[in-house]
């Protein structure tokens, strides 16, 4: 398993514990106001909020508060007004980095994104300096139960790409991204217990990392992700689950 599979399941068990929840909220309701102020606000005509509506039911957040982001993004009620940028750079070993943020200051977040990857042991590239090793897929997660063959048959049928095995976290499955929504639908309809849908970015090449520079970048992914105005941080690290657990342990 890549490193960063494995460090998006110890994002999602903080999370779940609760170590972020309040973060992770933060982040969704960014997410929800955005996509309703630049779609519109029935999910049904505006893809990009079904899938924050989804994070959101997926994190237990209460039915008004979601509702209340959505409003602030129709503007039927006062909020803030949130800027897309995405920032891209390197980190520890030369490994890629995609950040993805919504921002109310620009400034703001360019400096801190700037100064995380400083003290980090990376640097701040040009824009379109990594984001080419990257493709955008659709990420969809089957909870536990199914075995392997189960979830790969119908996420196969369905026109699914290809389906991830994540051990006791269940399976990812990972369409292209104008069919995450119908293939999500097929799989519900075809019994499967869903979790998170997402768009996601996946490196087309790997760099692996060991030792200190290991070490080095997952502060420095940790650090980012801590971020408020940081929604996704995307990388094309490769570390041993050894070491992996070893560092996290």
């Amino acid at each position: 398993m890549s490193g960063h599979n494995r460090w998006s399941k110890i994002k999602r068990h903080k999370a779940a514990v609760g170590a972020s929840k309040g973060k992770l909220y933060t982040k969704v309701i960014k997410e929800i106001t955005v996509s309703a102020r630049l779609g519109g606000g029935d999910p049904a005509g505006n893809a990009r909020l079904r899938v924050a509506i989804a994070a959101a039911r997926e994190a237990n957040m209460p039915k008004d508060t979601i509702e209340r982001a959505i409003k602030k993004g129709t503007g039927e009620l006062e909020g803030e007004s949130y800027e897309e940028v995405t920032y891209e750079g390197y980190g520890p070993g030369g490994v890629a980095l995609l950040i993805e943020c919504l921002t109310d200051n620009r400034n703001r977040t360019a400096g801190d994104v700037r100064s995380t990857l400083s003290r980090g042991g990376g640097n701040l590239g040009a824009e379109g300096a990594v984001s080419w090793m990257f493709h955008k897929k659709g990420v969809i997660t089957v909870k536990p139960g199914p075995t392997e063959d189960q979830v790969m048959e119908k996420a196969i049928e369905a026109g699914a790409e290809d389906v991830i095995n994540l051990g006791e976290e269940g399976f990812e499955v990972r369409t292209t991204p104008a069919e995450l929504h119908p293939v999500a639908a097929s799989l519900e309809v075809a019994g499967l217990k869903l979790g998170e849908q997402k768009w996601s970015f996946f490196p087309q090449t790997t760099v692996k990392v060991e030792g200190e520079n290991a070490k080095k970048l997952l502060k420095l992914v940790d650090a980012l992700d801590e971020n408020d105005d940081v929604q996704n941080v995307h990388a094309n690290f490769e570390i041993d689950e050894a070491l992996m657990d070893e560092l996290q342990g």
